[in-house]
């Protein structure tokens, strides 16, 4: 197979090779920012038996989290994983703080602002930058955006769009110019080929190792294709 890649394509490709991404836990943009908080570089199958314990043994409202005792959302952290254990515990925390003092315990008012408004309330959120607010506003229908992690980036910059450089907001930046012109207008599909990308940059394209041989995109990848071992 000959010829540039494009976002379609890949979007295509990829969702024959990895099957329809999961549904999200939540359309919540609060929960969302939870889910995020809860544990930090762990698989997501621990991420989210944390983030389920959080769930039953707290609860997931500003109110309820604000309610329980210290102790109990610290053994949370840690079940998402040993870094940063007590910051995440005290983010968890200042976040329900936030909710509650700013947006009368209901995040989702925040969706329904103007897309620089919106993803400027959700980044006052510990641990939420740029790209975890769009992908929220995304996820939840509230705007068209395509919110890239770091795995969904990596992808995009070895299919040759965009650039990596020494900062991520940076590379961000210059990938989602990059696509511009090809991004899907419907919030849910863009939501779809993000998690498509991220599953693909976890399991395929890593940034050590990358399966090139196994992934499907390997023939249009400039990546790839520069590091194809030489014919004997």
């Amino acid at each position: 197979m000959a010829g540039s890649p494009t976002l379609d394509w890949a979007g295509r490709t990829l969702g024959r090779f990895h099957g329809r991404p999961p549904r999200p836990v939540s359309l919540d943009p609060f929960r969302l920012i939870l889910y995020e908080q809860v544990a930090y570089l762990v698989p997501d199958p621990i991420r989210r038996a944390a983030f389920k314990r959080l769930q039953t043994e707290v609860g997931l409202t500003a109110e309820a989290i604000l309610a329980a005792p210290a102790a109990t959302l610290r053994s949370i952290a840690r079940a998402g994983g040993s870094i940063g254990v007590l910051e995440r515990a005290a983010r968890i925390r200042e976040s329900a703080e936030l909710v509650a003092s700013r947006w009368g315990g209901d995040l989702g008012r925040a969706l329904s602002l103007p897309l620089r408004e919106a993803r400027k309330a959700l980044t006052a959120f510990p641990m939420i930058g740029p790209p975890g607010a769009d992908r929220i506003l995304a996820v939840t229908g509230a705007h068209a955006v395509f919110g890239l992690d770091s795995n969904g980036l990596r992808v995009c910059v070895r299919l040759g769009w965009g650039k990596e450089t020494a900062g991520y907001s940076t590379s961000y930046r210059s990938v989602q110019e990059a696509v511009a012109d090809q991004l899907p207008t419907r919030p849910a599909r863009l939501a779809d080929l993000a998690a498509l990308l991220r599953k693909h940059g976890e399991t395929v394209c890593r940034r050590s190792a990358p399966d090139c041989p196994a992934c499907p995109l390997a023939l249009r990848c400039r990546h790839a294709i520069d590091h194809r071992p030489a014919r004997p």
